[in-house]
């Protein structure tokens, strides 16, 4: 549905967080087809005219890798349909783990879907919370980057005189940052080691728990395996409750029954990922991003500033 002249459409990975954005705009999704042929093949078609629209389309590249390939045909699709601009929101940005060649003989496969997305002709990119931010850089392209701050963060008011912001390793300094600046607590860092994938072993806290709630912050939860052993060593550090913010819930394997089973308050994640249903969440609360990439849509479509919306942490 045109809203002055752009238009919203959505793939089939989170069909609900599309849903929920479109009506915090006034409008609806656009229409298209999305089918496949009996080998399972995709096929994209526009089920009405896009021509010199500015079309954004809503799809995270969790896994399967389908629904990489289905945002790629979608791109590509509305190219040819003479679409005016096209953005490529994407709430979650799959096979950004591999940012770099740590090892011999390895992919770094988040420059590779960086070509991907530019080849097939998006013109812009959304996301939020990026594995490792440097991954812009992969990009020649416009891309706005969404802090999972904005989201969480005032669930967290009522506890800032006793609270600290703890981030899981080195890497996720700049977001664990970006939660203390805007809860005015001191931060924590984690020194932990990765023996392999999905493997982590704390070595290390720098700063102080004890008797302190803990706020732990990150951009992903995949097998929950690094998540749980952070709790035990904050317990055993004498942190009192703990709490978790983390944007993308991948949520694979044992994850939700870890953390279950844990010493964990709460965990809050955001709608990017679409949790397995009829999972039992009885320690995880969804809080919708819905609103935060609505107002970036917008924003976008006006050409009026990104940045003066979230919490960005520059230093």
């Amino acid at each position: 549905m045109v809203k002055g002249d752009y238009k919203i459409f959505a793939g089939s990975s989170n069909i609900e967080l599309a849903q929920k954005i479109a009506k915090k705009l006034d409008m609806r999704l656009g229409a298209i087809e999305l089918k496949r042929f009996s080998d399972n093949e995709i096929w994209v078609k526009y089920g009405e005219n896009i021509r010199g629209s500015d079309v954004f389309i809503i799809q995270p590249t969790n896994p399967p890798a389908e629904n990489l390939l289905e945002l790629l045909i979608m791109v590509d699709a509305a190219k040819r349909a003479s679409a005016k601009r096209i953005t490529a929101v994407i709430p979650y940005f799959g096979y950004s783990r591999q940012d770099r060649k740590d090892q011999p003989r390895v992919s770094i496969s988040a420059k590779l879907v960086a070509n991907l997305i530019t080849v097939a002709g998006a013109d812009r990119v959304m996301t939020m919370d990026l594995h490792a931010s440097q991954i812009q850089g992969f990009f020649d392209i416009p891309f706005d980057h969404l802090y999972g701050s904005s989201v969480f963060a005032g669930l967290f008011d009522d506890l800032k005189e006793n609270l600290v912001v703890v981030s899981p390793d080195v890497g996720g300094i700049k977001l664990a940052r970006s939660y203390a600046k805007r809860l005015h607590a001191d931060l924590v860092v984690i020194d932990k080691r990765r023996p392999k994938q999905n493997l982590a072993e704390v070595v290390h806290i720098i700063g102080n728990v004890e008797n302190k709630d803990v706020l732990l912050v990150d951009d992903l939860i995949d097998t929950a395996g690094t998540f749980v052993g952070a709790i035990e060593a904050l317990k055993k550090k004498g942190a009192r409750n703990i709490y978790g913010a983390i944007t993308h819930p991948i949520l694979s394997g044992q994850a939700i029954e870890r953390i279950n089973n844990s010493d964990l308050t709460k965990l809050y994640v955001s709608d990017t990922i679409p949790i397995r249903k009829g999972a039992d969440l009885k320690k995880i609360s969804v809080i919708s991003a819905a609103g935060i990439f609505a107002e970036a849509i917008r924003r976008t479509y006006n050409n009026e500033s990104i940045s003066s919306l979230f919490d960005i942490d520059k230093s």
